[in-house]
């Protein structure tokens, strides 16, 4: 079974077909941040190879690692929701391979296109959707005194 926050499973052929046509490869080393919190959010990737995880600033502490990102994996959704601003950072945890896309050029197309914006709005809620959930059991397991039950 294919996840629907990967770009295989989120997205329908026809939509990820449109999607990759303005694709750019990108790599990066690991250790390279991608992005920070609170910055703006202007690019999204799709990994093709490696790891990246995701982080969460945590007053007084080291930042949390929220969650792990590997093949066919968003990272990044906080340019889909102005105002555009990340809500979590992300690192390479190994060498990385990955598309990346423009934000305004597929926000102009889900403008221009209502099917391919909802597709990817559907896409996008689930990831964040996903990514909220990772991010409570996380938080629970970091810092609360039972932890958060699932084990």
């Amino acid at each position: 079974m294919t996840s629907t926050t990967t770009l295989a499973g989120g997205l329908p052929a026809e939509q990820r077909e449109r999607l990759m046509r303005i694709a750019r490869e990108v790599s990066f080393d690991a250790g390279t941040r991608l992005f920070e919190e609170g910055r703006h959010a202007d690019r999204f990737w799709i990994i093709r190879t490696g790891t990246v995880t995701l982080d969460l600033h945590v007053p007084g502490r080291r930042a949390a690692v929220i969650e792990t990102l590997g093949h066919g994996e968003l990272v990044g959704w906080s340019w889909h929701f102005p105002p555009y601003t990340w809500h979590l950072g992300a690192e390479a945890m190994s060498p990385v391979r990955a598309w990346e896309f423009d934000t305004e050029v597929v926000r102009a197309m889900c403008a221009q296109d209502p099917a391919f914006g909802r597709a990817i709005a559907c896409w996008v809620g689930n990831v964040v959707a996903d990514r909220l959930h990772a991010s409570r059991v996380r938080l629970l397991d970091l810092y609360a005194p039972y932890g958060s039950g699932n084990t």
